[in-house]
């Protein structure tokens, strides 16, 4: 029987995110997260890892990343190197291929959860290259004539920042989850989570704080949920007292300690502006 990922105690699952998780394991395709960044999506991989005793296998994924690599890599240069130096390795040709994250995760002795993070950082056509071999759960190495299969079907997790559209062929291989930015009550659990000792106070004049930011018309951007962890923690850390936060004075807009939340000028800029109008207002 297959075992449920029910969440882990140090990561909060919502329900639908534990069925979408559990859906995808069932059906055996590739798990598609996307959400606001800071939401947990990488993180999901790496608990579901240890909710199941999976092993994890990370490959993460940048601009510049090709599909090939995460199957194999063929050095043809260190061969032509090795060959000028009468280096005997030249005389098999398994010496100069290099693994990829997909054939490490196909060789395990058991099942393990495979992490492909931020698929939508590459190019518009890597999702495409990598359609057979995550469908069939094989791929074949050219240079050495061998067809590489998976012990073990991975369970796939693909997250996404939305940064480009992924293509319909490979959506239609994936069970999709879009992980909704926490409410008040999901997000009070989240930091009991991590901060079990923190002052019910502090925790609630700092999510009026919070929530209140992401509320501001024109923010360039949001602060997250592992920004506001953050947060929490440097007020905690700094010992600001809950009074402090209290935001009855509309002329104070900028929270104390604001670098782990606001992270570029323009926003900075926008609460000054927006705290300026409101001290006018006021007079």
């Amino acid at each position: 029987m297959i075992k449920r990922f029910e969440g882990t105690n140090t990561y909060v699952v919502t329900e639908d995110l534990k069925i979408a998780v559990n859906a995808a394991v069932a059906l055996e395709r590739p798990l598609l997260v996307k959400g606001e960044p800071g939401t947990g999506k990488t993180v999901l991989a790496h608990e579901i890892s240890e909710a199941l005793g999976a092993p994890l296998i990370q490959w993460h994924v940048k601009s510049t990343t090709k599909a090939q690599q995460g199957l194999y890599e063929y050095d043809a240069v260190a061969r032509l190197r090795d060959s000028q130096l009468g280096d005997a390795r030249v005389h098999d040709i398994k010496n100069y291929i290099v693994k990829g994250k997909l054939w490490e995760a196909f060789e395990l002795s058991e099942r393990p959860v495979l992490l492909i993070d931020e698929i939508d950082k590459a190019d518009i056509e890597f999702p495409n290259d990598l359609l057979l071999e995550i469908d069939r759960m094989e791929f074949h190495v050219y240079e050495t004539r061998e067809t590489i299969k998976a012990a073990h079907r991975p369970i796939v997790v693909i997250t996404s920042n939305n940064e480009k559209e992924l293509p319909d062929a490979f959506l239609r291989r994936c069970f999709f989850h879009y992980i909704s930015f926490p409410d008040e009550d999901t997000m009070r659990n989240i930091i009991q989570v991590h901060y079990p000792d923190v002052q019910k106070r502090l925790v609630a004049e700092a999510m009026n704080v919070f929530y209140g930011l992401r509320d501001v018309p024109g923010l360039k951007k949001k602060p997250s949920t592992s920004e506001f962890l953050d947060w929490i923690k440097l007020l905690m850390v700094e010992d600001i007292p809950a009074e402090v936060l209290r935001s009855d004075d509309q002329k104070n807009l900028i929270p104390p300690l604001y670098g782990a939340l606001l992270k570029n000028e323009q926003d900075v800029h926008l609460l000054e502006r927006l705290a300026f109008l409101n001290r006018r207002e006021t007079r």
